[in-house]
Formats: C-alpha cells, structure tokens, sequence
C-alpha cells in the first residue's frame, strides 16, 4: 500500500522524526480514509519520540503544546498543523470519558490496542507499510465497524464511543459488527454522563451521514438516552390514511429524504414528535393530530437547547417545525405571503422539508410533489422579477409617510397596508400610485 495523496509537509515530518532515529507513523483515520481512497481531512502522525524530543527533532518549525499531558504537539509545517502523538498506553477510565493516566510506550502495537475501532487501529509508514494487527483493512472491504478487543471495556473506556459507531454507521454507510453492536446497546445508559456538547457534535455527523436511516431505526434505544421525546412516536400507530409508517418510521423515512444538510435533518427529526401527545380519533377511527406542530416546536425547542445547539440554529429549527404543516398554495399570492413571513432562505427549506415529509407519506399522497413544483418555480419567478413581498421592496419608505403627515404606530400601519395593496394586485408598486393611496388612507383616518 501507497499513501500518494500525503502532502509534502506531513512526508517532511515523518522523515524528519526518522532522520532523528525515532519511528513514525501515520495512524487512524487518514489511514482508514486513505484506503478507502478518500483524501483525509487531518493527518496524524505516531511516535516512539517522547514530546521533548520531538520538539528536538522538528526545531525547524514552530511547535505548539496542544495535548502534552496525553503526549501531543501541534506542529505548524508551511501553515499546516500536524499533530504528532507519542505512542501510549492508557490508565483506567473513571469517568467514561478519560484515562486517569497515561504511560508513555515504544511499542506501536500497545498504541494501536487502545483505540476504539479496527478501522481506526491502523498505521502506516514508508519502511513498513501497512501495520493493521487487528484486521482493520478486512473490515473496511467488508464494511464492518467493529470495536478493538473487548467492545464492552472500550466503550466504558469512553462512553462517547457509543455514539462515534454509529456515526460512522452513518457516514460510511457500514453495518456495526454484532458484539460491538450488543454491547453498544448494553452500555448506552453511560451516555448519560457525556457532556451535552459532545453528543451534540457526534450525533450532528451521525443525522448527516448517508446511512442515516437503518441506524435510526436499529438504534433508536441508545439516541433515546439523550434525546428521550423520541420514545413515545416509536411503534406508534398514526390510523391515517395518509400514512403508512408509524410516527417514528415516517420521522427516518423523511429524514432520509431530505437533503443531508443539518437545519433539514434536525427539523425533519423533530417535526412530529408531538403527534403522540395530539392523537385523537373520529367516529370511522381515523387518527388525527391537530396543533401537533406546536407541540413538535415546544419539544423542538427543549431537546436542542439541552444539546447546546447554536441559539440562532434553535430558532430556525422551531420556525420550520411550527410551520411544517402549513398549506402552501402553488400561487403567486400564496408564495409572497410565505415570503413576507418567513424570508427567502427559511421559504426554500420549507419547501424543501414539506417534499420530504410528503415522500415519507402513503404513496398515495405524494400527488403534492406538483404543488410543490409549482410553488418553487413561482417562488423563483418572484425573486426574478422582484415583487414586492416586504415593507423595504415597496417603492416609498417611512420617510414618505411622515412627509404626508404620518407619525408614530401610523407610518408602520400605512406601510403594512400599502404593502398588502401591493401583493393584492390591487395598486402598482410605484412611488406615485402608493403616495396617492397613502394620502386617501391618512385621509379617511382623520374623517
């Protein structure tokens, strides 16, 4: 094996430590990634060299103390940082996350033993190409994700192991191997004392990954440890013609089919589940869930503050939440009333949102993919021809009206009732037509 996409700068610090006389390795996931022939996001270098003494044989470049307790130095080569880590061995984890010490080793294979998955256990270096005590390359042809050693010690190693298979689950689109998965399962309640913003992280690559779907559905017990509203829409029967899935079936499917972008997928994950909490039936036994998008945005709203999840992010989730079951008539006055309500950008992941809800509908109904069609390309035509569909697209401004005479609350009332002239059709959006209407308004204001 040849790594042939290694930028100069990480060949200049393998050779360097070389030269010096300590081993070197690349090592973890720029190893997996090059296998796969993906180009790395980060390249990691391993060695016998403890901290000093790389800081001795790279004096060259700057060196900068990022991990020293756990044996790590950022090296900046020609403006990229490389981190180069002393092989270790590691002490017990006390608190699910960290070892309570760390021993310093030169034995490759010690090193490559504690890490959590085969795939990630590798290394590789000039000299001896590639090392993989642990059959890490076997499982990436056979698209295995599975622990190193014992999956329950590793994972009470680091809870948040847990939720790092099942991201690349997701992401690679790999089965979990079946011990790892069932200790992944036993061991779940530890995530409980990962802190909020780890999670948050994992689990944000996880919902973007594309083999989203079969690991929601097999391992909706262990995201149900940090996000339990998930619980009751499982299993839960929606008796609704539009329907085929039950809550929790229907909430994967659209979250599949929905573009891999965050906002979409968080909005799709959230966007029912208030229906268990709003299910009544009708006399034929029909199932019926109304105002469950307001329920689904208070939930919205709880599970992504605790996840510490950016605040303006949790406002845009919950306004498409709330609005996710909001008709949108394939008309132009429909189009630019959405417009001045939510704004061009939270307007197209509407869209967007509502084609992937319908999708995970009966297939019945997924006739609305037309209207929705429609809707995006009148929604378009607008944009093109600049109708007005808010206060500042109108040809007069505040400053107009308090030259008719207008103050206070009455300039933004004229404003608002120009604007729904406008949008009606009813008067042309320019200054002359506008300034007339607004002096017959102020005028029948004063009667």
């Amino acid at each position: 094996m040849v790594i042939s996409k290694m930028p100069a700068q990480v060949k200049t610090v393998l050779r360097t430590l070389e030269e010096a006389g300590f081993a070197a390795y690349l090592v973890g996931g720029c190893v997996r990634d090059s296998l796969m022939g993906r180009t790395p996001a980060d390249w990691d270098v391993a060695t016998a060299a403890r901290p000093d003494d790389v800081r001795q044989a790279i004096g060259a470049f700057r060196v900068v103390d990022t991990g020293l307790r756990h044996g790590t130095v950022t090296a900046m080569v020609e403006g990229m940082p490389i981190e180069i880590t002393t092989f270790r061995e590691e002490g017990e984890y006390l608190d699910f996350r960290h070892p309570s010490n760390v021993t310093f080793t030169a034995d490759l294979h010690k090193d490559l033993a504690r890490r959590d998955f085969t795939v990630n256990a590798m290394a590789w270096s000039e000299h001896t190409g590639l090392v993989d005590p642990f059959g890490g390359a076997a499982d990436l042809g056979r698209g295995i994700i599975r622990a190193v050693g014992d999956p329950h010690q590793r994972f009470h190693e680091d809870a948040l192991r847990i939720l790092r298979a099942l991201r690349f689950s997701s992401v690679l689109g790999f089965e979990i191997e079946e011990e790892t998965a069932r200790a992944a399962l036993d061991c779940r309640s530890l995530l409980g004392r990962i802190a909020s913003e780890r999670i948050r992280d994992e689990f944000s690559a996880l919902l973007c990954g594309t083999g989203v779907a079969p690991v929601l559905m097999e391992y909706a017990d262990i995201i149900a440890v940090f996000i339990p509203e998930i619980e009751p829409s499982i299993g839960f029967c929606q008796n609704n013609y539009h329907h085929i899935y039950d809550v929790w079936e229907h909430t994967v499917h659209s979250i599949a089919a929905v573009e891999p972008e965050l906002v979409l997928r968080l909005v799709m994950l959230l966007h029912d589940l208030g229906k268990p909490q709003s299910y009544t039936e009708d006399t034929d036994g029909v199932g019926h869930f109304y105002g469950h998008p307001m329920i689904s945005t208070g939930i919205a709203g709880g599970v992504l503050l605790r996840l510490r999840y950016d605040r303006s992010l949790v406002r845009q989730v919950c306004t498409l939440v709330e609005y996710h079951d909001s008709h949108l008539f394939p008309t132009e006055n429909s189009v630019r009333r959405w417009l001045m309500r939510l704004g061009e950008e939270n307007l197209r992941l509407l869209i967007r949102i509502k084609r992937a809800d319908n999708l995970a509908q009966s297939p019945d109904w997924r006739g609305r993919q037309e209207e929705l069609r429609q809707s995006q390309a009148i929604l378009e035509q607008v944009l093109c021809e600049k109708k007005a569909f808010s206060r500042d697209m109108l040809a007069v401004k505040g400053t107009d009206m308090i030259a008719l005479g207008a103050d206070g609350p009455q300039i933004g009332r004229l404003l608002d009732v120009l604007l729904e002239e406008v949008m009606g059709g009813r008067v042309r959006n320019e200054k002359g037509p506008l300034l007339a209407l607004a002096q017959r308004i102020m005028d029948s204001w004063s009667m």
